[in-house]
């Protein structure tokens, strides 16, 4: 059989929903066995030898008849959906399968579904820890493999379990993806399995590695076939070390690296050529317990593995770039034009009105744009780095043109402008600042109405009363009765033959000036440039004739209840006998 890498695993979920506790535990749980060789601490990574998930998994190995054959599991223990992100490559992503963390006493939430949307985007397979089993009233924590202690809980704890189960089971569903509790799951390659763990004490830890195990054995083996060439990785922290400059924090995906071999990288002027000074790796965890010399230099390093590099001239390398060993003079050029593509493939320059994005990593940037595009958000400019003073202006430019693009959505990134004329939205959850724009679009355009409804001429249909006719002229004076929609003054009236007959001055209830009449209503009006008895007639019907625009703002409008709109159309209908392109 052809040699097989491990596969690469990132963890994702919500914030607090236990990510960092659980890549803890995990470490923990394997340096526990150190009989078994502990495991490697690596840049960005944790790799989990075979010997160690024997050691790990050893019952459970033996119950499923799982064999491990492969080198072991490499954990990206930089938890959070943003470093998954800068695990992009030719527009899919790196990592191998993902463990998305639920907490299981409060379901799905923000980050969750953000993080959801990034794998199904990536087409990234994924299993679920229900985390915090822990904390389910009544739980005893006994040590016993899970489906034991979960047997061994009082009833009402159990049912407390499948309830967080079953809500979790049924927000997925929502979403329109089928799951299942590992032990109930009947199809693993047509259901999300989920595992209930705690990764404060360590329960259902051994049957997530189990089932992680099976899963990438049993389906992926071909994708994890290791080769024998030059390798390719990915950059997915920039660093600036003491004593040493910048260092590349680096996952490598396949092949192998070795100290003085010539890479290519990705920067924001451009790729660059340079070449690797020195490799470093950190301890083994077991051996880490003196803090001096923490980080050992290595010779080489072979995928799947996170490794730091120190290579001159590398100022301004983008997170989320590709890394291309080159030892081949021929295929340099070749190897610049792939990063080249990749760093222009995320940033947009145009000049659409849309808003402006400004991001830390490529990967993150192209995270925010998948969703920008998903909510029909227009992108005018895409770019790493933070907000400049041109970034402004081209939201200015925007703002003069649509008000709500003219913005600009910041992720992980500082603004250099002191006062900036447009609205900025900022901050380190990407659904947070998406969310955060289209709560303030909605509140804007709220308001935008607001002032518009209090200043458009509603529609209204009005019945001249018979026998309250006050004053015949100058102005006219008599009663009416609202029919539909709402009566306001300053409106010009129409006939049903869609002739404009006079304007209504004002309004009175009782003697008293009223703002406006609503359904059924009655009241007094006076009309100026009109005679009763000439053009207007006792019991006849009548209409208000907003402008053109304003009747087309009325019946496009989403937020204009439907009556008005209704009589908005019957009006137009009327008018367009006299006047034929009113409202278009």
């Amino acid at each position: 059989m052809s040699a097989i890498r491990q596969p690469i695993i990132v963890v994702l979920g919500h914030v607090d929903a236990g990510k960092t506790s659980l890549l803890d535990k995990l470490r923990g749980t394997a340096v526990q066995r150190r009989e078994a060789g502990g495991i490697t601490q690596q840049i960005g990574a944790s790799f989990f030898p075979k010997d160690v998930l024997k050691a790990i998994c050893a019952d459970l190995l033996d119950k499923y008849k799982i064999d491990v054959e492969i080198p072991g599991l490499l954990f990206i223990d930089t938890p959070g959906h943003e470093a998954f992100s800068n695990l992009r490559f030719r527009g899919g992503s790196a990592a191998d399968i993902a463990i998305l963390v639920i907490d299981i006493t409060k379901g799905l939430e923000a980050q969750t579904f953000e993080s959801i949307d990034i794998l199904r985007g990536r087409k990234v397979p994924f299993i679920i820890a229900l985390n915090k089993i822990d904390l389910l009233a009544g739980w005893i924590s006994r040590s016993l493999t899970l489906e034991k202690d979960i047997s061994s809980q009082e009833k009402a704890t159990q049912d407390l379990l499948d309830n967080g189960i079953f809500s979790v089971m049924g927000q997925l569903s929502i979403i329109g993806l089928p799951s299942e509790v590992y032990y109930r799951a009947s199809n693993f390659t047509k259901q999300i399995v989920m595992v209930p763990i705690s990764a404060t004490t360590g329960e259902g830890i051994p049957e997530l590695l189990t089932i992680m195990l099976g899963l990438v054995q049993q389906y992926m083996k071909g994708k994890l076939k290791y080769e024998e060439t030059p390798a390719r990785g990915l950059v997915i922290e920039v660093k600036e070390e003491v004593g040493m400059g910048i260092v590349l924090n680096t996952i490598i995906l396949n092949g192998r690296i070795q100290v003085n071999d010539e890479i290519v990288v990705g920067t924001d002027h451009g790729p660059v050529l340079s070449h690797v000074k020195a490799l470093f790796m950190p301890k083994p965890l077991d051996e880490m317990r003196d803090p001096r010399d923490k980080f050992l230099p290595v010779k080489e390093i072979t995928a799947a593995a996170g490794v730091s590099i120190f290579a001159p001239d590398v100022q301004g390398v983008l997170a989320g770039t590709p890394l291309l060993v080159v030892r081949n003079q021929q295929i340099i050029d070749e190897a610049k034009n792939f990063i080249d593509n990749e760093v222009k493939r995320a940033i947009i320059k145009t000049d659409k009105v849309g808003v402006v994005v400004k991001s830390d990593t490529l990967g993150s940037l192209e995270a925010l744009l998948s969703q920008l595009e998903r909510k029909g958000i227009q992108v005018r400019m895409a770019d790493i780095g933070p907000v400049s003073k041109k970034d402004i202006t081209e939201a200015e430019m925007v703002k003069e043109k649509d008000v709500y693009l003219g913005v600009v959505l910041a992720f992980n990134q500082k603004t250099l402008v002191e006062n900036p004329v447009v609205p900025i939205f900022s901050g380190d959850v990407i659904y947070g600042i998406i969310d955060s724009y289209i709560k303030w679009t909605e509140q804007k355009r709220a308001e935008q109405l607001h002032a518009s409804m209090e200043t458009v001429k509603l529609p209204a249909m009005i019945k001249v009363m018979k026998g309250y006719i006050f004053r015949r002229s100058n102005p006219a004076v008599f009663g009416i009765t609202v029919l539909g929609g709402k009566l306001r003054s300053k409106v010009p009236l129409m006939n049903s033959a869609g002739e404009e007959v006079g304007m209504v001055e004002q309004i009175q209830v009782e003697g008293n000036p009223v703002a406006e009449l609503n359904l059924n209503e009655e009241a007094a009006i006076s009309v100026k440039g009109v005679t009763i008895g000439r053009q207007i007639k006792e019991d006849e019907i009548l209409y208000t004739l907003p402008n053109s625009a304003e009747a087309k703002f009325i019946l496009d409008s989403k937020s204009i209840p439907n009556d008005l709109q209704e009589l908005m159309k019957d009006i137009i209908s009327i008018r367009r006998k006299v006047q034929m392109l009113y409202a278009y």
